[in-house]
Protein backbone atom coordinates (compact mmCIF):
# COMPACT_ATOMS: atom_id res chain seq x y z
CA UNK A 1 0.00 0.00 0.00
CA UNK A 2 1.02 3.61 -0.50
CA UNK A 3 -0.23 7.16 -0.36
CA UNK A 4 -1.59 8.91 -3.43
CA UNK A 5 -2.55 12.38 -4.54
CA UNK A 6 -6.09 12.94 -5.82
CA UNK A 7 -8.16 15.54 -7.66
CA UNK A 8 -7.93 18.44 -5.16
CA UNK A 9 -4.25 18.85 -6.13
CA UNK A 10 -4.99 19.45 -9.82
CA UNK A 11 -3.96 23.01 -10.74
CA UNK A 12 -2.95 23.71 -7.12
CA UNK A 13 0.43 21.93 -6.58
CA UNK A 14 1.10 23.59 -3.21
CA UNK A 15 4.27 21.49 -2.71
CA UNK A 16 4.14 21.47 1.12
CA UNK A 17 4.06 17.68 0.81
CA UNK A 18 7.26 17.71 -1.26
CA UNK A 19 9.08 19.61 1.47
CA UNK A 20 7.87 17.14 4.11
CA UNK A 21 8.62 13.90 2.25
CA UNK A 22 11.73 12.24 3.74
CA UNK A 23 12.37 10.02 0.69
CA UNK A 24 11.76 12.53 -2.13
CA UNK A 25 9.06 10.42 -3.82
CA UNK A 26 6.60 13.17 -4.80
CA UNK A 27 7.05 14.11 -8.45
CA UNK A 28 5.69 17.14 -10.25
CA UNK A 29 3.67 16.84 -13.43
CA UNK A 30 2.24 19.74 -15.45
CA UNK A 31 -0.96 20.13 -13.43
CA UNK A 32 -0.58 17.86 -10.39
CA UNK A 33 1.85 16.10 -8.08
CA UNK A 34 2.23 12.31 -8.02
CA UNK A 35 3.53 9.94 -5.35
CA UNK A 36 5.73 7.16 -6.70
CA UNK A 37 4.20 3.93 -5.32
CA UNK A 38 7.51 2.04 -5.29
CA UNK A 39 9.45 4.82 -3.59
CA UNK A 40 6.89 5.82 -0.95
CA UNK A 41 7.69 4.37 2.48
CA UNK A 42 4.17 4.91 3.84
CA UNK A 43 5.33 7.29 6.55
CA UNK A 44 2.33 9.58 6.13
CA UNK A 45 4.32 12.79 6.62
CA UNK A 46 2.84 14.30 3.48
CA UNK A 47 -0.83 13.84 4.34
CA UNK A 48 -1.32 16.32 7.21
CA UNK A 49 0.55 19.18 5.49
CA UNK A 50 -1.55 19.16 2.31
CA UNK A 51 -3.64 22.36 2.45
CA UNK A 52 -6.29 21.02 0.03
CA UNK A 53 -6.54 17.54 1.60
CA UNK A 54 -5.60 15.78 -1.64
CA UNK A 55 -3.40 13.04 -0.13
CA UNK A 56 -4.89 9.74 0.94
CA UNK A 57 -3.70 6.37 2.09
CA UNK A 58 -4.53 4.15 -0.88
CA UNK A 59 -7.35 2.23 0.85
CA UNK A 60 -8.86 5.44 2.24
CA UNK A 61 -9.30 7.23 -1.09
CA UNK A 62 -12.86 8.55 -1.47
CA UNK A 63 -14.79 6.59 -4.12
CA UNK A 64 -15.19 9.63 -6.37
CA UNK A 65 -11.41 9.82 -6.71
CA UNK A 66 -10.66 6.09 -6.95
CA UNK A 67 -9.25 6.56 -10.46
CA UNK A 68 -6.35 8.44 -8.94
CA UNK A 69 -5.01 5.16 -7.51
CA UNK A 70 -4.17 4.01 -11.03
CA UNK A 71 -3.22 7.51 -12.19
CA UNK A 72 -0.49 7.83 -9.54
CA UNK A 73 0.99 4.45 -10.48
CA UNK A 74 0.59 4.75 -14.26
CA UNK A 75 2.24 8.18 -14.31
CA UNK A 76 5.51 6.32 -13.69
CA UNK A 77 5.08 3.63 -16.38
CA UNK A 78 7.50 5.38 -18.79
CA UNK A 79 9.60 7.06 -16.11
CA UNK A 80 10.33 3.98 -14.03
CA UNK A 81 11.78 4.52 -10.58
CA UNK A 82 14.42 7.24 -10.84
CA UNK A 83 14.97 7.25 -7.08
CA UNK A 84 14.29 10.86 -6.27
CA UNK A 85 11.96 13.55 -7.50
CA UNK A 86 14.29 16.46 -6.80
CA UNK A 87 16.67 15.53 -9.58
CA UNK A 88 13.82 15.15 -12.08
CA UNK A 89 12.27 18.59 -11.78
CA UNK A 90 9.05 19.24 -13.66
CA UNK A 91 7.92 16.30 -15.77
CA UNK A 92 6.19 17.93 -18.71
CA UNK A 93 3.12 15.69 -18.84
CA UNK A 94 0.26 14.40 -16.75
CA UNK A 95 -1.73 11.20 -16.52
CA UNK A 96 -4.74 11.39 -18.90
CA UNK A 97 -7.11 11.48 -15.91
CA UNK A 98 -5.43 14.66 -14.64
CA UNK A 99 -5.04 16.16 -18.11
CA UNK A 100 -8.76 15.68 -18.70
CA UNK A 101 -9.84 17.55 -15.59
CA UNK A 102 -11.38 21.00 -16.17
CA UNK A 103 -8.78 23.73 -15.66
CA UNK A 104 -9.17 25.36 -12.27
CA UNK A 105 -8.45 29.08 -12.21
CA UNK A 106 -8.17 31.66 -9.49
Amino acid sequence: MTYLIAQPCVDVKDRACVEECPVDCIYEGRRALYIHPDECVDCGACEPVCPVEAIFYEDDTPPEWSGYRAANAEFFDDLGSPGGAGAQGLIDRDHPLVAGEPVRTG
